[in-house]
């Protein structure tokens, strides 16, 4: 995936069609731009002084330290953009991972969010922030089945969500998980005439119309178009602790949305109520679930800010910082990919076969990525047997570093709805107790207290 995402040949290529080798003899371009992305996972300091580090510690002609940040200019910001289509390009070109209700009527989901991040009051003018400060934001739009983002953008700060999504064609038999900040009546109707299914949550302000109660505890008929507060208001609708799916209309006139209205019971006794035009056949629970999937795109945030530094930016032009964004963005594509990967090998887990080892967790993932950075960078020059070697090594040690430590005690809600029952395991002093005492065992686990303590007792 290294290879498929920095290739020696595109990456000379546009090196060449951007000039950026122009005039800097001591600049090995492939190396430097391997090193934009294989250093956002090291966090050893800043953004710019991670990439120093990789690329002078590959061997490359060292320079001061005012050269090494000219060459983050125009034609590196150029470059980095078409490393980012690439990398989204290969993302994109994955079968996405969605078994059971998740695909049956949609080809995939995407959810939409952005993430802010902070820059140097320098940058105050080209990234206003919405305060006094400078601020960037990411628009992200991340697949469930992939796991990755397939499209991102940036805007200031300042800037509202909303008018950074368009439903269109291209969305054609996909499926939206959004928060509130995107919701109006005009992305609802592009839903409709584009054939995007939907689930979103029901904004206070937002006023819908009962037409029909398909489940729910009705109590004596009502007339098509009764506000759905008054229904509840007035007991005609009793909410007591059962799921509530009607038809709904809102908006008026020519621009009058008809979608499925659906509520939920909370464990503190409110409820939850969400929009969606998915057929009657995926259940209140599981739009109520599919909805909660939409906190991957959370993770995925925390992925780029935590393990590739995406909040670590300090570069003073707006040429280097977003250069340095989208280096960040790419490495955290390739620890998505590569758990997607593995999770597109195992065997399906069921309840006669349960899951018996860790799946891979992008975040761990992206620290043992950093942890093997200097040994990515080596291999990426290394050809034939020794190269094959090597890369079996990285793949060895990632994955062994890689896995997710809290599988059975917190698997995330997409985990659940893939089907992998999670078989508790036995606490580690329950399993030990059953194992017989030796000194030869004790000398295997000569720094547990718990055996020490049982030895000296027997």
């Amino acid at each position: 995936m290294f290879e498929s995402i920095l290739p020696d040949a595109a990456l000379r290529r546009f090196v060449e069609e951007a000039e950026l080798q122009q005039r800097c003899r001591k600049l090995d371009a492939v190396q430097f731009l391997r090193a934009m992305v294989i250093a956002g996972g090291t966090g050893y300091g800043g953004r710019q002084a991670d990439v120093a580090r990789v690329y002078f510690d590959a061997g490359t002609k060292r320079v001061v330290r005012g050269g090494f940040y000219a060459w983050f200019n125009p034609r590196l910001e150029a470059v980095m953009e078409q490393i980012r289509d690439q990398a989204l390009a290969f993302v994109a070109s994955h079968d996405p991972d969605l078994p059971g209700f998740l695909g049956a009527h949609v080809l995939d989901w995407h959810i939409v969010d952005s993430t802010t991040i902070k820059l140097p009051d320098a940058l105050r003018e080209v990234f206003p922030g919405a305060g006094d400060y400078a601020a960037l934001k990411i628009h992200k739009r991340l697949s469930v089945g992939i796991g990755a983002a397939v499209d991102y953008h940036l805007s200031p700060a300042r800037e509202h969500d909303a008018p950074h999504l368009t439903i269109d064609a291209s969305w054609r038999r996909l499926g939206l998980l959004a928060d509130l900040g995107y919701a109006s009546f005009k992305l609802l109707r592009d839903c409709l005439t584009h054939d995007v299914k939907f689930v979103i949550r029901l904004k206070e302000s937002w006023k819908p119309r009962v037409t029909s109660i398909a489940r729910g505890e009705v109590t004596r008929t009502f007339f098509a178009g009764t506000d759905l507060a008054a229904l509840i208001n007035q007991e005609v609708l009793q909410l007591r602790g059962k799921v509530v799916d009607a038809e709904v209309e809102l908006g008026a006139g020519n621009g009058a949305v008809c979608c499925r209205l659906v509520g939920v019971p909370m464990p503190a006794g409110s409820y939850r109520f969400f929009l969606t035009n998915l057929p009657p056949t995926v259940g209140p629970h599981q739009i109520s679930d599919l909805y909660r999937v939409r906190w991957e795109i959370e993770s995925d945030n925390k992925l780029d800010k935590s393990c590739f530094h995406l909040d670590s930016i300090t570069a003073q032009t707006p040429h280097a910082v977003r250069a340095l964004v989208h280096a960040s963005m790419v490495g955290s594509m390739i620890a998505n990919l590569i758990a997607h990967r593995h999770r597109m090998t195992e065997a399906p887990s069921t309840a006669e076969q349960p899951r018996t080892q860790p799946p891979i967790h992008p975040q761990v993932m992206g620290r043992a990525m950093g942890s093997a950075s200097m040994l990515i960078a080596a291999a990426m020059d290394m050809q034939g047997p020794e190269a094959d070697l090597k890369w079996q090594w990285i793949a060895d040690h990632l994955y062994h570093l890689g896995k997710d430590p809290n599988w059975r005690r917190r698997p995330s809600i997409l985990d659940q709805l893939r089907g992998w029952p999670i078989a508790p395991g036995r606490p580690r002093k329950a399993r030990l107790s059953s194992r017989p005492v030796s000194y030869t065992h004790l000398r295997a686990h000569e720094t547990d207290s718990y055996l020490v303590c049982r030895l000296l007792l027997e």
